[in-house]
């Protein structure tokens, strides 16, 4: 085992903090857990498996540096979805700045897979914007830019038409889409914090499959034993306020992402990559509904 490190954790109560600080926890390494809302079940669950929480707000440098005064390393993440992406570059810029004032040494950033490239999408643009930041950080960095995340089907609006027996994703059926699941970007990440002389000054795109959506709903139905159909969804059925959504997913269905998945598997062999089947297989589908409403195909 690595030497025990202290680590700041941004987004500890959602999906990619919450993954890297549990990881951590379980490889005996200390987690702050930087949260807006410390009064949270999120946030009681992650004190109970031994994180400390800590209440701040990237907008305000003071309670980034005193969650991060005395600490190894932070991973920082960022989002578009709450204030929009000026918003969030402003936000992460200013995180970083406190973490390196409060004498962190070493960063984990992650952004998205398809930023480094220019592609007019706002999406991408502002995590650009935000890894030229990083950069330029004094101390040790990496970059993780994962593609899209299988967990995401488990969010509200995906989990929907799965339960009425469709996989609705603003993408042509038979256009493959590159995703990982959230406990690869966990392990990389504790790669990276755990071994900063082999990651420092990097950047890794991250995807451990590649399925068209046809694919995906012939998997989910196997798994599910429900009947799961394919639809091409508009882009407004995914929105919900986010607008950049739509010409994120119009860039994915016309260029997308290219991960060597091979190369990466082989790069990273101690990483646990999960292809789709196999993520489909580790979850609980009951919110379906019955099986015997919907039989599998055969």
């Amino acid at each position: 085992m690595p030497r025990s490190i202290t680590v700041l954790v941004t987004g500890a109560t959602g999906l990619q903090g919450g993954a890297v600080a549990r990881l951590l926890l379980d490889r005996g390494h200390r987690v702050r857990a930087l949260t807006r809302r410390p009064a949270s079940q999120a946030a009681a669950t992650l004190h109970v498996l031994g994180a400390d929480v800590y209440e701040g707000d990237f907008d305000d440098a003071t309670s980034v540096r005193s969650a991060a005064r005395g600490t190894d390393a932070l991973f920082l993440m960022s989002t578009p979805f709450e204030e929009g992406v000026e918003a969030e570059v402003r936000q992460a810029r200013c995180a970083a700045r406190a973490a390196a004032a409060a004498g962190v040494e070493r960063i984990v950033y992650s952004s998205i897979a398809g930023a480094d490239r220019t592609a007019g999408v706002a999406y991408l643009e502002s995590k650009r914007e935000i890894e030229e930041t990083i950069r330029g950080w004094a101390g040790a960095w990496t970059i993780v830019a994962p593609t899209f995340f299988m967990d995401n089907l488990l969010g509200p609006t995906l989990l929907a038409g799965l339960q009425a027996g469709e996989l609705r994703l603003p993408l042509p059926p038979a256009r493959p889409l590159q995703m990982v699941a959230l406990e690869n970007l966990a392990e990389v990440v504790r790669l990276a914090l755990e071994r900063p002389g082999e990651f420092a000054g990097r950047r890794l795109e991250l995807a451990s499959d590649r399925l068209t959506g046809l694919e995906m709903a012939a998997a989910l139905t196997r798994v599910t034993g429900r009947e799961i159909d394919y639809a091409e969804a508009p882009p407004s059925a995914l929105r919900r306020g986010r607008e950049g959504l739509a010409f994120l997913w119009d860039w994915l269905g016309r260029a997308g992402n290219d991960v060597d998945l091979e190369a990466l598997r082989e790069a990273y062999r101690e990483v646990d990559w999960h292809d789709f089947g196999r993520w489909a297989r580790d979850r609980d589908w009951s919110t379906l509904g019955p099986t015997s409403e919907r039989q599998p195909a055969t």
